[in-house]
């Protein structure tokens, strides 16, 4: 059975973004590959956090990943600060990757464009993030388009490891939906939803209550026209909210271009309202009933301890391959 990995930081609320983009083909996963789910809090550091909302965080984002139907008897759900083989991995592969690939890294880009001092941990994450992946023999990465450039660098350096040391990774490939793979802001189309964008009428979150979801997609900017049309470069706007409506309802953009001919945009937001409603009530019904629950925590220490054995088997073989620790005699 081919193995998958994915990780998520817990730095925010999770996205109607984040869901489309990866978090619902999960679901389907788990049922034929051996899945492993991670939180991955180590991440979320690289930028400033605050101590009590971080763990706040993460245990929210350990509640929605079961909410939304991660099956804990079928997929491993684990927090990547209690499996220290990460942060091993990550290191000996900064030792592995180069400075220049590093900086060439859009997301390191964009956040320390501006910035008077820049964390380390900002320029060198991408090998903590090859670790998590490579520690599990990880077949397929369930990726938005976003992380893209972040998989071919693990596999970049994956296959530098394999050459320079021991052939023992299994280089991963990307697995990016066809559809909704990049869920774009309800206030600026162009740019891609984002928690982090101080508008919070430009994304929705997997918590956001129904009269907010509502208000949220009829103030969702569209253009003048008022023609429910597919056309990402003229009708970005419309565009986007055509894509979320079609991976909501498994109907295609066409089926609903057809469906909504000859009726406006109010028609068509107010529809799509209810269907993102709908998608997301049973996720927050089951989030609300395990966010303080003993099982959540039986959960993730179960989750912990499948993932350590695992992660610390491929830790010894690393520093084998590398000649670290000594030669028993």
């Amino acid at each position: 059975m081919k193995t998958i990995f994915s990780g998520i930081q817990p730095s925010g609320s999770v996205t109607l973004g984040n869901y489309i983009g990866a978090m619902k083909q999960f679901i389907e996963l788990q049922k034929d590959y051996n899945c492993y789910f991670c939180i991955v809090d180590q991440h979320s550091i690289t930028v400033p956090q605050d101590p009590t909302e971080l763990r706040k965080n993460i245990r929210s984002l350990a509640a929605l990943y079961l909410a939304i139907g991660i099956d804990p008897d079928k997929s491993t759900l684990f927090i990547q600060s209690e499996v220290p083989a990460h942060a091993q991995a990550g290191w000996m592969l900064q030792c592995v990757a180069y400075i220049g690939e590093l900086e060439r890294m859009t997301q390191y880009k964009d956040k320390s464009q501006g910035k008077e001092a820049v964390v380390a941990g900002l320029l060198t994450y991408p090998p903590l993030m090859a670790g998590d992946i490579l520690l599990y023999n990880t077949d397929l990465v369930p990726v938005g388009e976003d992380q893209k450039q972040h998989i071919e660098l693990t596999r970049d350096i994956g296959e530098r490891f394999n050459k320079k040391y021991n052939d023992i990774f299994t280089i991963p490939e990307p697995r990016i939906p066809k559809d909704g793979a990049r869920v774009m802001s309800l206030a600026e189309p162009t740019k891609k939803m984002s928690k982090s964008d101080p508008n919070t009428k430009a994304f929705i979150t997997l918590l956001d209550p129904p009269k907010q979801i509502e208000k949220k997609i009829k103030s969702a900017v569209t253009d003048s026209d008022g023609i429910v049309q597919f056309d990402k470069e003229n009708k970005p706007g419309i565009s986007n909210l055509l894509s979320i409506y079609s991976v909501l309802t498994n109907k295609s953009v066409q089926e609903l271009v057809q469906q909504y001919e000859g009726k406006g945009y109010g028609e068509f937001k107010s529809d799509l309202a209810q269907v993102v409603i709908e998608e997301l009530t049973p996720i927050q019904e089951k989030y609300h009933s395990i966010i303080n629950s003993p099982e959540l925590d039986e959960i993730l220490d179960k989750g912990a301890g499948k993932a350590n054995l695992v992660a610390s088997k491929m830790v010894k073989k690393m520093e084998k391959a590398m000649g670290l620790g000594r030669k028993r005699k």
